[in-house]
C-alpha cells in the first residue's frame, strides 16, 4: 500500500443516476459508518487511473449521509478528470476517498443566507435541512443556475437566478439578487460558495454595503475560470 492511501477510505459505488447536469453518487464504506460528518463538509475522491503513483484528487460536498453510506451530487460541466469520473461511474466500482471535513458549516444566528451558484446549492441542500426549523423557516437562499434541470431540492426560502448560457464568473445577476434582498435589520449569517470572483462581490456587498461584520460572513470559493487547484 502506498503512503498516501492510508489517509483515504476505498468505498464502494452502490446506486449511480444522472438528473439533468448532476450526477447522484451513493458510496459505501464501512469506515464512513463511524466518520464525523457535520452538513457542508466535503470528501476528496482520487479520480485518477488504477495504480497510479499519486492520487489525482477532486472534492465534493457531500449530499446526504446515513450510516455507512454516504451521497454526492456532481455538476457534470467540462471535460476534467473529476467530471469524466463522475460521468462514468457504476455501481460496483470502487474508489478511495477522504472522510468528510472541513469547516464550511452553519454557525449559530437568528437567520442564514446561503449565496451561490450549482457547484455550491450542493453543500447548501444538507445544511438547510439541519437547520432547526424556526432558523430554516426565516432563512434565504439565492441560487444560479443555468436552467431549471439544474435545481437540485433545497428547503426553505429559495430565490432561483437563471442565466440562460451566460457565465457564472463574475456574475452580476447573482449579485443583483443578493442587493435587492429584503433582510432583516440586524446580521445573520451568511455562506458565500462557488466562483471566487462572484463569491468575493457578494462579500463585499454584505460587509461594506449592509454593515454585515467580516466574522459573520463565510466565504468558499470553489473555482474559478482558468485555475486549478482551488478544491
Amino acid at each position: 500500500m502506498k503512503l498516501w492511501e492510508r489517509l483515504f477510505v476505498r468505498a464502494t459505488v452502490v446506486e449511480a443516476e444522472t438528473t439533468g447536469r448532476f450526477r447522484r453518487l451513493r458510496l459505501r464504506a464501512a469506515a464512513l459508518g463511524t466518520a464525523d460528518w457535520r452538513p457542508g463538509q466535503q470528501v476528496r475522491l482520487d479520480v485518477g487511473a488504477k495504480g497510479a503513483m499519486t492520487p489525482l484528487l477532486r472534492t465534493y460536498s457531500v449530499w446526504s449521509r446515513a450510516g455507512d453510506t454516504i451521497e454526492l451530487q456532481a455538476l457534470l460541466h467540462g471535460d476534467g478528470p473529476g467530471a469524466v469520473w463522475m460521468g462514468a461511474a457504476q455501481a460496483g466500482d470502487e474508489v478511495l476517498l477522504s472522510k468528510p471535513k472541513g469547516d464550511f458549516v452553519t454557525r449559530p444566528a437568528a437567520y442564514h443566507l446561503f449565496v451561490g451558484e450549482e457547484t455550491a446549492s450542493v453543500a447548501f441542500g444538507p445544511m438547510l435541512r439541519a437547520l432547526p426549523a424556526a432558523e430554516r423557516a426565516a432563512s434565504r437562499a439565492v441560487v444560479e443556475i443555468d436552467g431549471p434541470a439544474d435545481r437540485l431540492d433545497l428547503d426553505g426560502d429559495v430565490t432561483w437566478v437563471e442565466r440562460a448560457g451566460a457565465s457564472a464568473a463574475s456574475s452580476q445577476r447573482l449579485l443583483k439578487a443578493v442587493q435587492t434582498l429584503d433582510l432583516p435589520q440586524e446580521p445573520g449569517h451568511a455562506y458565500v460558495a462557488g466562483e471566487a470572483r462572484t463569491v468575493q462581490a457578494v462579500r463585499q456587498h454584505l460587509v461594506h454595503d449592509r454593515g454585515w461584520p467580516r466574522r459573520s460572513v463565510l466565504t468558499k470559493p470553489f473555482w474559478t475560470p482558468g485555475k486549478r487547484g482551488m478544491e
